[in-house]
């Protein structure tokens, strides 16, 4: 069985949103454990092995291997915070 992690920030990002959007989010996230390459996901260019999946207007960062699924950032899909919080985390 494959485990869930998310990051504290992820988790924050996710708990401010209203309900209907944190429904949407933690669904899309939710879904990632029983197909961790959905059709809609793609590499993220100058990372390795991580990938972005879009729901609605927000984007999850986030990594997989046999024994867990890692989001790492959850944030407005419309500007470039994901990718700043990446920055940031030296990842």
């Amino acid at each position: 069985m494959i485990s869930l992690n998310i990051t504290k920030e992820a988790s924050g990002f996710v708990r401010g949103l209203d309900a209907k959007q944190f429904k949407q989010v933690m669904n899309k996230v939710l879904s990632l454990l029983s197909n961790p390459t959905p059709a809609d996901s793609n590499a993220l260019r100058g990372y390795e092995n991580l990938l972005r999946v879009d729901i609605g207007e927000y984007r999850i960062v986030y990594r997989f291997d046999d024994k867990q699924v890692s989001v790492l950032v959850i944030d407005k899909r419309n500007d470039d915070q994901a990718y700043k919080k990446l920055t940031r985390k030296n990842i």
